[in-house]
């Protein structure tokens, strides 16, 4: 038989990590490449009390097909959260529950653009966005990042080069806090020059806000979403840091007309997300597990935060630069610029570590010689171990 695939697959890449995964499964692998949480910080014993009440109290409605957009007591719990942990003020039609915030990243791509359609993103960003995007054949202008994320400065410039084409934005998609790869925080004056750079040129902002709550250390700083001027902002979350990823569950928060889209995609993605689940956050939530459980999760990765800065300070130092993330999973390291840390990868497994190279994150092929090391599932000691290991990787291909 002879399959003729569409364009939109033949032109999507594997994801590295994905790929990755495979072989950092092996015994003695130490993997800093993934982006899990650790399964310590997973609420096991309060989730199967959960579980248990939700099949002797609603197993007739969890067990069934659901609402598309989510069940209405669940959405009305995320927004009740949301007021009280971001200070977003948003109404339970305003919000979609997808099949973990990755659904969500395939579902914007899909209502606010048509293949062949430019959008705007940080440089390096998030590899499922990435991903996603791509699935819908959207082209990708990135905006380089500093480490206040990314370069506000230059966005202006680029929209109206972009616009002088022909190709005028479809959206502009941000990581603000605690970014994906990198760990920077962008600062409040330049999350208001982004909300008004958007406004000025009517392109809709989108805001991923997976860490937001996973801060370690200095102060919170407002969400997008909640800021002045950030009303029409479209917001991503998830349930994945500060519950389990395992349950499947994120969420997007938009405008009714958008709203209205997302309901619609969605309905032929999966007609519904999985109402279990659901029943399951919602109590998570009711029972005001999810605070006490965010508290737990910071105190634990905190520390393995530190040991990962620590053993980069004490180890690479000389030879790199690297992020120290106030919060979030990641830490971001640039090497020698004749480093190409992607061919690296196999002499890495051959010395027993994983890590993701730049180049899974990039938009325009810039970012050779970093990798992006997570710090959240190894114990303090695999991690100190990893960079040791990454050190004499490098030492060994020079």
């Amino acid at each position: 038989m002879n399959y003729n695939f569409s364009k939109v697959v033949n032109n999507m890449k594997p994801s590295e990590i994905r790929e990755l995964s495979k072989m950092a499964s092996s015994p003695g692998i130490i993997s800093l490449g993934g982006g899990m949480p650790s399964p310590e910080t997973f609420p096991t014993k309060e989730l199967m009390e959960i579980m248990e009440f939700v099949m002797e109290n609603h197993s007739d409605l969890a067990l069934q097909y659901g609402n598309t957009l989510g069940i209405n007591s669940l959405r009305e719990q995320i927004s009740k959260m949301l007021d009280r942990t971001e200070n977003i003020k948003c109404q339970m039609n305003n919000i979609i529950v997808n099949s973990g915030s990755q659904q969500g990243l395939y579902e914007l791509g899909a209502v606010l653009a048509n293949p062949g359609d430019t959008v705007i993103t940080e440089e390096p960003t998030y590899v499922g966005a990435v991903s996603a995007f791509s699935a819908n054949g959207i082209r990708m202008e990135g905006i380089p990042v500093d480490r206040e994320g990314m370069k506000v400065e230059l966005l202006e410039n680029t929209i109206k080069k972009l616009i002088s084409e022909g190709r005028k934005p479809r959206f502009i998609y941000s990581i603000p806090t605690f970014q994906n790869p990198t760990g920077y925080t962008m600062p409040v004056e330049r999350r208001k020059n982004l909300i008004e750079i958007a406004g000025k040129f009517d392109i809709p902002l989108v805001e991923d806000n997976p860490y937001g709550q996973l801060r370690y250390y200095g102060e919170a700083i407002p969400c997008l979403r909640s800021m002045p001027g950030g009303e029409n902002v479209i917001y991503l979350g998830t349930f994945s840091k500060v519950m389990t990823p395992g349950l499947r569950l994120g969420y997007t928060i938009a405008p009714d007309e958008v709203m209205e889209k997302f309901n619609l995609i969605k309905q032929a993605l999966d007609l519904a997300t999985n109402s279990f689940s659901q029943y399951v956050a919602n109590e998570y939530i009711k029972r005001e597990i999810i605070y006490k459980q965010v508290e737990i999760n910071k105190k634990i990765y905190k520390v393995k935060r530190d040991a990962m800065v620590d053993a980069l300070k004490s180890q690479m130092s000389d030879i790199s630069t690297f992020s120290e993330p106030e919060g979030g999973m990641f830490v971001w390291l640039t090497v020698n610029k004749k480093i190409d840390t992607r061919q690296l990868i196999p002499l890495a497994i051959k010395n027993g570590v994983a890590y993701v190279s730049g180049q899974a994150f990039t938009t325009n092929e810039t970012q050779k010689s970093s990798m992006r090391l997570n710090f959240t599932f190894g114990s303090e000691e695999q991690l100190v171990e990893g960079v040791r290991r990454i050190r004499k990787t490098i030492n060994d291909s020079t």
